[in-house]
């Protein structure tokens, strides 16, 4: 048995020879772990603010409504509030705000939560703010303005900006 052995070991160093002298490679594989991790914190932010135009009018002697929205984000279970400043025009208060035209002149607008424009939408707590729960989507809140009979100031366009505050 011993000359098999020795035949079988001439023909393997032979055919080490032949294919090059190397030894075949051998694949050794260490394995580990990688953790992965993220945290998700409260968080919200206005994603969009539509103008509100009350359009082109002549006379104010009728009241004029119009519609908007604001488009609000926040985190999947976050609770929040979003109350509206008085605008940027002097003398405005959150109950009555003021568009500012040429001149200095201007023209009151109030701001409400509701459709039948019966709760003021300013940013006293908790009164006259919106409340609502995140879900990780965007949310339409609609703001309902109206322009109030009043005295007819001059011709000319009309404008404010009203701070929206979001609190979370």
């Amino acid at each position: 048995m011993s000359s098999g052995i020795r035949v079988n070991q001439v023909v393997a160093a032979s055919l080490f020879v032949a294919l090059g002298s190397s030894a075949p490679a051998v694949a050794v594989v260490a394995t580990g772990n990688l953790g992965v991790q993220i945290e998700i914190t409260a968080e919200c932010r206005v994603v969009s603010a539509d103008t509100l135009n009350f359009g082109p009018h002549g006379l104010l002697v009728a009241n004029i409504d119009a519609t908007s929205t604001i488009t609000v984000q926040c985190t999947s279970g976050t609770p929040y509030t979003v109350g509206l400043g008085p605008g940027t025009s002097p003398g405005a208060t959150v109950t009555t705000r003021k568009m500012t035209g040429t001149g200095g002149a201007t023209v009151d607008y109030s701001l409400f939560k509701d459709s039948g424009y019966l709760q003021n939408w300013g940013n006293v707590i908790p009164a006259d703010l919106v409340s609502g729960t995140g879900d990780g989507a965007s949310q339409a809140i609609p703001v309902y303005g109206r322009v109030a009979a009043q005295t007819t100031p001059a011709v000319g366009t009309y404008n404010d900006t009203v701070a929206i505050e979001v609190t979370y």
